[in-house]
């Protein structure tokens, strides 16, 4: 590897042929890259090339300059092979050589890649092609069929190697390069170096010049990250706010399904965004059209996977956001790389939601650079920004000419209806702007779902008055301190081996929820139900549908069963309410008490309040009466005639009652609560 200087040459002193040289001074480029100005001597000579950079630092240009320096135009046969993992890349790749080659007459480049009509491709094969640009599955469909011959082959680039590998792509890879001559130049790219494209290199590479451009993090110093916590605001109503407030010249919004990308531009488009979808399963010559589109300023928001994130190099790109955030460091780096490219600044915001914690924290050690919490825009600050809109846009208007006709009209009205002029321009005003409101109505988030982790939540019961007042001061309080609750039922039960512990775990840890909120919890044999406070977000619910407990999904579902109302603040404090806990020892999915914190425990002066209402009775009221028959006991059995439910009086073990345990459980299956 060349050693590091702080002063590039200039193009003009890397030995580029003349034509490439004039193309590249009208394209305005006066200094090379780190990784241009390392890389173009070496491939000018002739030698082989193994280079490592992010994306973004001018690969592409490294290895076509010196490749078009070095072509034979006296010949109509290809002589360079660049491979791409996707093809949005081979034709980014293709359009580069078209413009560093327009110097050159009778310079042809062709792109190949799956989804175009092989017609095409045959024809222009044909016709003859120096520069082959294509994606390695359809590139073996040619050499197969024979359309495709490499026989005069001078020089091979592998671009973007490890996304190759990483799609599947390796073997494909080793199977073209043996079609190729013994004596052809071999370029390998790769912005990281696993195990198998250093395999490649030493099998393939004949003495290659090593080229690694050397960065304090793997993603651009430009590039300005921040991550959003995603809490009880809807996702989409926050991205429709940082859109709002962020000034943008053109996003790119990366989902993680191909679904996702159209019903996301749907909903942006219905809220007024210009919007357009990007996924593979999108015509390639409409995917073309639309990636023209945002180059030219007639969309200004792609919504997207990860099919786009390599390949994409548009410089009205000022914002990456993650809207669902990557699960791997790699595609987080290739996805914000479209942005703060070439030196340019750019903007990369991460959608988090409280189980993806440790994905946040994976991409922060992966990257070497800490990522800043992003505070929201208010209610407040929308509509503020929304009325200064308003107000330059009559600004805007009364510069114009043209309004004497309309000031008459207006003065007609106001003349022969003895209607002020302000209301006058307040029906005009309300007019322009339709049905949709000004100004945002401010949505109290529900604070049952705090997107605060338990060390953040710990932290703050620890403050002075907190500790005490917590229930008092929640949002929920009011004259009877009571909250909602809807009913939910888990895919998870005692078959499984699930204990109530496990339940409030996963529930309070994976989604952030706070713990004193957990209300009833009834395990049966293969599912339980559970009732929580009333409405959850719907970025939490899809959460919890994924989370695992005892091995199983939880696959959360709300159901049409009513719940009792819940008072977190009775329950004493810091605790959640008291989950009563009879049977403890009869019952096997009871946690053993000494497995519950002190403000779990079971307060004997309350086990038994008339206020709860047995889960099995649907079609009584959520607080019995004071008239009414007591809750449990009585002469008349609860499932059903004289006939006792688990088989008359007789124990349910052979086993002599130990001292001071109970008898058989009449109330076996009746709903109790835990904490």
């Amino acid at each position: 590897m060349s050693p590091e200087t702080n002063t590039l040459p200039a193009f003009t002193e890397l030995g580029l042929a003349a034509p490439v040289l004039q193309a590249v001074q009208d394209l305005g480029y006066e200094t090379p890259s780190a990784i241009q100005a390392e890389t173009i001597p070496y491939l000018l000579e002739g030698r082989d090339v193994l280079g490592q950079a992010q994306t973004g630092t001018g690969k592409t240009a490294a290895f076509a300059l010196p490749l078009l320096s070095r072509l034979d135009m006296s010949k109509t046969g290809p002589q360079i092979l660049v491979l791409a993992p996707t093809r949005e890349l081979a034709i980014q790749v293709a359009e580069a050589f078209q413009k560093y080659a327009g110097k050159l007459p009778g310079f042809h480049v062709m792109p190949i890649y799956g989804g175009q009509d092989y017609g095409t491709q045959f024809r222009q094969l044909q016709r003859g092609v120096q520069v082959v640009v294509g994606t390695p599955g359809r590139i073996m469909d040619h050499l197969r069929r024979g359309t495709l011959k490499l026989d005069g082959l001078q020089a091979l680039v592998l671009d973007e190697a490890d996304e190759m590998l990483r799609m599947g792509f390796i073997e494909d890879i080793e199977w073209i390069m043996e079609q190729t001559p013994a004596t052809r130049q071999i370029a390998l790219f790769s912005a990281t170096m696993p195990p198998a494209i250093h395999r490649i290199a030493q099998s393939y590479l004949n003495n290659p010049a090593e080229v690694k451009i050397k960065v304090s993090t793997t993603t651009a110093d430009t590039i300005r990250q921040r991550y959003w916590l995603v809490s009880g605001l809807h996702k989409l109503d926050a991205l429709t706010r940082i859109l709002e407030a962020e000034p943008f010249d053109a996003v790119i919004i990366f989902v993680r399904t191909k679904n996702e990308t159209v019903e996301l531009a749907d909903k942006l488009q219905a809220r007024g965004y210009s919007a357009v979808a990007l996924n593979g399963d999108i015509p390639q010559n409409v995917r073309e059209r639309t990636i023209q589109q945002l180059k030219n300023g007639k969309i200004d928001i792609l919504i997207a996977t990860d099919v786009a994130a390599r390949g994409l190099d548009v410089e009205r790109i000022s914002h990456v956001i993650n809207y669902d955030i990557p699960t791997d460091t790699e595609s987080y780096v290739h996805r914000i790389g479209r942005t703060g490219r070439a030196g340019r600044s750019g903007d990369a915001i991460l959608f988090v939601s409280p189980r993806e914690r440790h994905l946040l924290r994976a991409i922060e050690r992966a990257t070497r650079k800490p990522i800043d919490l992003m505070e929201l825009p208010s209610t407040e600050v929308i509509n503020n920004l929304r009325i200064s809109q308003f107000n330059q846009r009559i600004t805007d208007t009364l510069a114009e000419e043209g309004l004497d006709f309309f000031s008459q009209l207006l003065e007609n009205y106001e003349r022969e209806h003895n209607i002020p002029a302000i209301e006058i321009a307040a029906a005009l005003a309300k007019l322009v702007q339709g049905d949709s409101p000004l100004l945002l109505e401010e949505k109290k988030n529900h604070p049952a779902y705090s997107p605060a982790s338990p060390r953040e939540r710990e932290q703050e019961q620890r403050k002075p008055g907190k500790r005490r007042d917590n229930a008092a001061n929640s949002a929920f309080s009011s004259d009877d301190d009571t909250i909602e609750m809807n009913r939910f039922r888990i895919a998870v039960g005692r078959t499984h081996g699930v204990k109530p512990g496990n339940i409030v775990g996963a529930i309070a840890n994976e989604a952030g929820l706070d713990s004193r909120f957990i209300g009833y919890i009834d395990i049966q044999d293969d599912f339980s139900l559970v009732d929580l406070p009333a409405g959850m977000p719907k970025e939490i619910l899809s959460d919890l549908k994924r989370a695992r407990v005892a091995g199983q999904m939880l696959n959360i579902e709300l159901t049409e069963e009513s719940a009792a109302d819940y008072s977190p603040s009775r329950s004493g404090g810091g605790g959640g309410g008291k989950r009563k806990e009879r049977d403890r020892d009869e019952r096997s999915d009871r946690r053993p008490r000494g497995d519950a914190p002190a403000s779990h425990r079971r307060d004997p002066a309350r086990s038994e309040r008339p206020d709860r209402r047995p889960r099995g009775e649907k079609d009584k009221a959520p607080f019995a009466a004071a008239g009414d028959k007591p809750r449990f006991g009585g002469d008349k059995p609860r499932f059903g005639g004289d006939k006792p439910k688990f088989g008359g009086d007789k124990p349910r073990s052979s086993k002599p009652a130990s001292p001071g345990k109970k008898g058989p459980d009449k109330d076996k299956g009746k709903p109790t609560r835990f904490k």
